[in-house]
């Protein structure tokens, strides 16, 4: 295992618990403390870990994770300490199906979201900065994977998650934890702008 933090990345409900799963099972080591648990947004779990979202007044805990994977929201990116080589494997997901899906959990839990439009808008924003700004950093490496192309193609991804960290994982056990049934929020249209932020992985940090 190389000394590199893998982070898993993207906006939420994009995919990310489901890398996670598949880094899981591929055998890469996962930090989690499971304080959020399973729930019928995620029947197989979210796999956090509470730090992460403090890791701007607090990134103690960072060096520990050398060689492992945590899940992170993409709008924290720009808070990892540059002391640290990453490989990022980030989400890409439809926006209109990343605020449906949104929408439908903040509904079952009894609260508002905000107009789509604005959210849309935000998000996009947040994107178009954040992809400027990963391209800037030589303490970083990442792999864009689409979330679409994930579920109908799950093995290529899985051999292109492991040729990104240079290491062997257990490609059949990663498979395993793609079920298209959970894929519940498609929409037709692809969004452009979305699409536009899929680029070629950044050579990974020596």
């Amino acid at each position: 295992m190389n000394s590199a933090i893998i982070v898993v990345s993207g906006l939420p409900r994009s995919g990310t618990s489901l890398m996670m799963q598949m880094l899981d099972l591929g055998g890469v080591p996962v930090v989690t403390d499971n304080v959020r648990t399973a729930d019928p947004d995620n029947p197989r779990g979210y796999y956090e870990f509470e730090p992460v979202k403090k890791i701007k007044e607090d990134a103690s805990w960072l060096p520990a994770t050398r060689g492992k994977a945590f899940k992170m929201v993409s709008q924290l990116l720009y808070d990892l300490p540059a002391t640290e080589k990453y490989r990022i494997v980030f989400m890409e997901r439809d926006l209109d199906e990343t605020l449906v899906s949104q929408e439908k959990m903040l509904q079952r839990l009894g609260r508002q979201s905000a107009p789509r439009a604005d959210v849309k808008r935000a998000y996009l924003l947040h994107l178009e900065r954040l992809r400027a700004w990963l391209e800037q950093q030589s303490y970083l490496a990442v792999l864009r994977i689409g979330y679409r192309d994930l579920i109908s193609q799950a093995e290529d991804k899985a051999r292109q998650i492991e040729a990104f960290l240079g290491e062997p994982l257990a490609i059949a056990r990663m498979v395993t934890a793609v079920d298209p049934s959970l894929y519940r929020n498609r929409v037709t249209a692809r969004d452009s702008a979305a699409a536009a932020f899929v680029g070629s992985p950044t050579v990974p940090p020596a």
